[in-house]
């Protein structure tokens, strides 16, 4: 099946099961170039498919007052909604009033279990590859992957999250205690990330034995 095919077949289905009024309107006026793009860019070529995706998703503010996030995934007990921002509405025509509220209701939205990622539209046009990173990770934290992974795999990907956590070198007591594993394996781990280029060692003051790791840059492409 096309993109086109699954779109129009993604849209379709949306219409049909609104009731008449402001979300069926909502809907067929608010997707838009940017959320088809996002779609078309993004979504496809990663998920190759739009099940438990939602577009112009209603949710209420602490005000009671309707606001429709561009999507929506929800899989089950997940609450992810997903916003397109370009620059004009969201930075250069923006008051303070509209920044005041847009962070409480993300703050708002985050206390009654969503969680909001967004993706600048710039980048969604020019810089797709860099989205879809971002989204397969964002993702990978509430499914399990589609081909088998290894222990060592799932194990390493675990400590780049935890390095990144840390914001400082990663030392093997910080893996030890984190993944409650022994030193030996914490060790080992370390050094084969270093090994190939994702984690960079960092020698301790006066002393030759690598004590501590740094993140390489380009890390995620380790997540590609």
């Amino acid at each position: 099946m096309t993109f086109e095919e699954a779109h129009e077949q993604f849209i379709s289905g949306h219409l049909n099961s609104r009731p008449e009024g402001e979300r069926k309107a909502r809907l067929e006026r608010g997707h838009r170039h940017a959320e088809v793009l996002f779609l078309k860019n993004i979504w496809w070529p990663l998920r190759r498919q739009f099940t438990e995706l939602h577009s112009e998703y209603e949710v209420l503010d602490w005000r009671g007052r309707s606001y429709f996030a561009d999507f929506a995934w929800l899989p089950g007990y997940v609450k992810l909604l997903i916003e397109i921002k370009g620059f004009a509405t969201h930075v250069r025509d923006m008051d303070r009033n509209k920044y005041c509220g847009e962070l409480n209701r993300e703050t708002f939205l985050y206390a009654m279990g969503y969680h909001v990622i967004s993706f600048a539209y710039d980048d969604v046009e020019q810089r797709p590859e860099l989205c879809m990173t971002l989204l397969r990770m964002v993702l990978g934290k509430y499914q399990p992957a589609e081909a088998p992974v290894s222990r060592i795999r799932l194990l390493e990907q675990e400590v780049i999250r935890l390095t990144l956590h840390l914001a400082r070198p990663i030392r093997p007591q910080d893996v030890k205690q984190h993944f409650s594993i022994d030193y030996r394996t914490a060790v080992r781990t370390l050094r084969s990330l270093s090994d190939k280029g994702w984690l960079l060692p960092v020698a301790t003051d006066q002393q030759e034995r690598i004590a501590r790791y740094e993140l390489n840059h380009g890390v995620l492409e380790y997540f590609n």
